[in-house]
């Protein structure tokens, strides 16, 4: 399902729990699934929402090269963007237990970043961060490792699994300081027009409670059943789409 530069654009706007809030109202999957958890954090959540699709590959440091025709190389990469209806996010799942070398460091992210990619996941490590940072290129890892090892990239555009979210090359993901989450494809618009509107609702109790009004418990009360009221509304209109 294509998904416009003018949809990914909205998407950015918004922080990555908003995003997963109006999912949510679709019930297109259990509300405990569909992201990934806190093994997988933000290097630069400083960084504004990062946006894109998937390029998917595994990565392997712990020994020499075992031969066959797993391996690729960061061109194979690259020439792979091609095939993505969007600006490319890396996403390695690490396959040594613990991880042993860095997934990435400055010359990789400055290639994908060179040809269009928005950002990297890996369940492994990440080196060189402080002239990653300096790219603006948001890097979300389970850790930091200081040396590549052996550094080996293997099936390139097969599914993985990171932070407990299996990806599929081409998937819509949302990252920022909060955490990565998947976008169904069939419902990003959607989700990018009522982002709006969700924040909007929030707004009711919030403004309540930072207002200059005395609080009371009532009046809380009623600003939590008027945000009820509104979300509701908002998953009926999904419902009849």
């Amino acid at each position: 399902m294509p998904i416009s530069a003018q949809t990914l654009s909205k998407l950015a706007q918004y922080d990555t729990p908003t995003i997963c809030n109006v999912i949510e109202l679709f019930e297109v999957r259990p509300n405990h699934t569909g992201f990934m958890d806190g093994r997988i954090r933000a290097n630069f959540p400083e960084l504004p929402p990062m946006v894109g699709f998937a390029s998917t590959a595994a990565f392997r440091s712990g020994g020499p090269p075992t031969g066959g025709d797993a391996y690729g190389t960061i061109d194979d990469q690259v020439r792979r963007f091609e095939e993505l209806p969007g600006p490319a996010v890396m996403v390695f799942q690490d396959i040594d237990d613990p991880a042993v070398g860095a997934t990435f460091g400055e010359i990789m992210c400055s290639v994908y970043q060179a040809f269009g990619s928005v950002g990297l996941i890996t369940s492994g490590g990440g080196r060189d961060l402080a002239q990653v940072r300096a790219l603006g290129y948001p890097v979300f890892t389970g850790t930091t490792i200081c040396a590549h090892a052996w550094c080996h990239l293997l099936h390139l555009g097969l599914p993985v699994r990171v932070g407990g979210l299996v990806v599929h090359q081409g998937d819509l993901l949302h990252g920022d300081a909060n955490g990565i989450t998947g976008i169904p494809l069939q419902i990003a618009a959607e989700v990018a027009d009522l982002a709006e509107e969700y924040v909007a609702a929030e707004k009711i109790i919030l403004d309540y409670v930072r207002g200059p009004a005395e609080k009371t418990l009532p009046g809380l009360t009623a600003a939590r059943e008027q945000l009820v009221a509104v979300l509701n509304g908002l998953r009926q209109r999904v419902k009849r789409a």
